[in-house]
């Protein structure tokens, strides 16, 4: 887990670059569908709340103040599916998430991988739209708005050898190599395809989940699927860095879209680069499931917590003094001449200029898959960064905490995956169309 993070309360109605790749919009299909939506139920309460306050709230709901949010709006939000990169990169963290993995059926090839395609960015783009699913919808969003749903696509390494594309397999996409945390499950780990979902809204973050599913039909299967959440938007008084389940703001110094570099780091170019002309404008995604031994760390007091860090628990401020934003002073040292920030600590060994300039944009989620038998939460971090070049963005710096990173004692890798993430589909074009059929 490195440095660097995306803010998880929105701002304003735009991604991470300032483009208006939210808006608010109705669910396409509300005139379709009979009933009362949600929008104007939830409206009809915010109207007669205080009746039903007054009247003893016999249906169990208490009067809403009168200046609240209406919680529609969150579910109004709505990313844009076609655009110059794809979505799910450059938006705010999301509320719910699903990480899935498919591996091609026997005896599938470059034909049906080219109309699941086609297929899944047909359905990406309706249910980003607030529309139902083309074919026999589940209803399981039914009347939700978009809820700023994001549907991101990815290839493996197995995919180019699978549909006879050898020639055209980045070579950034050769495999990560191997790290000293690392105790990976090979069955929860890579696949020929990969598909990130991200919603404000479970239900709406499940229906896309099955509806992606169920387009797979006979030309893939899932190889492993994972679940995901974030702090929900609007949860705190104002907008915050996130925190993870070590209770750590995580990732204070995420590249910004404002950098003079961004675009370099995390976009592969249009033009003079290595990789193959089908990824312009696309990026890598690095997707590791790190489990954290969270009853080892909670044994720890709160100074030897921020120690290990290197930043105040309390507000992510570095331990060198100032805010949360403060640059870290790596020289400062206490009245016994010892550094303020340890030299083990997390947030020194991943400053990009510790590194040489590496750096990543980490868009992760938390997770909690129960407890096991012994009483020990199986909870941690799902972690996705992108980068134009995993060799110079995660690699460079994971091999630095392989190092002597503190934080390393607390977690564990428990699987992994490298996808090449084309950049997004033109209106009329599915993702991965110029890779399929160039």
């Amino acid at each position: 887990m490195a440095d660097q993070s995306i803010p998880e309360a929105r701002t304003s109605e735009k991604s991470l670059n300032g483009e208006a790749a939210v808006k608010s919009a109705p669910r396409a299909d509300a005139a379709e569908r009979p009933g009362i939506s949600r929008r104007l139920l939830l409206g009809t309460a915010g109207a007669s709340g205080l009746v039903l306050g007054a009247a003893g709230g016999a249906v169990g709901y208490a009067a809403r103040p009168a200046a609240a949010t209406p919680l529609t709006s969150l579910g109004a939000d709505q990313a844009m599916f076609h655009g110059k990169h794809q979505p799910g990169i450059l938006q705010a963290l999301h509320a719910r998430g699903h990480l899935v993995a498919f591996d091609l059926a026997a005896g599938a090839g470059r034909k049906e991988a080219a109309a699941l395609l086609r297929r899944w960015s047909e359905t990406a783009r309706r249910l980003m739209a607030g529309e139902a699913a083309q074919q026999d919808d589940t209803d399981v969003a039914r009347d939700a708005g978009p809820s700023s749903l994001t549907i991101t696509f990815g290839f493996g390494h197995s995919f180019f050898g699978r549909t006879g594309l050898e020639k055209q397999r980045p070579v950034s996409l050769d495999p990560l190599p191997d790290f000293s945390s690392d105790q990976l499950d090979k069955a929860r780990s890579n696949g020929d395809l990969w598909v990130q979902i991200g919603a404000d809204d479970a239900l709406v973050a499940f229906h896309a989940l099955r509806a992606i599913q169920r387009d797979a039909g006979k030309a893939a299967k899932v190889r492993w699927q994972m679940n995901g959440f974030n702090r929900s938007p609007g949860a705190t008084a104002h907008p915050m860095t996130a925190r993870n389940l070590m209770g750590q703001m995580d990732g204070t110094r995420n590249p910004k879209p404002t950098d003079a570099d961004f675009d370099q780091r995390i976009f592969v170019p249009a033009s003079g680069s290595k990789d193959p002309d089908w990824m312009a404008n696309g990026s890598y995604a690095v997707v590791r499931r790190i489990r954290m031994l969270l009853d080892d760390w909670e044994q720890l007091s709160l100074k030897a917590q921020e120690d290990v860090i290197g930043r105040r628990k309390s507000d992510g401020a570095p331990l060198s003094g100032g805010t949360e934003t403060t640059e870290m002073d790596l020289e400062k040292t206490d009245k016994a001449g010892n550094l303020v920030v340890p030299i083990n600590a997390h947030a020194r060994i991943t400053r990009p200029d510790q590194n040489g300039g590496a750096a990543m944009l980490r868009r992760p989620f938390s997770y909690h898959d129960g407890i096991d038998a012994d009483g020990v939460p199986d909870a941690g971090l799902l972690f996705i960064c992108w980068q134009a070049d995993p060799l110079r963005g995660f690699v460079t710096i994971q091999r630095k905490l392989d190092r002597g990173d503190a934080l390393s004692k607390y977690i564990r890798h428990e699987a992994s995956g490298l996808f090449a993430v084309p950049g997004g589909a033109a209106e009329g074009e599915y993702v991965g169309q110029r890779l399929l059929e160039g």
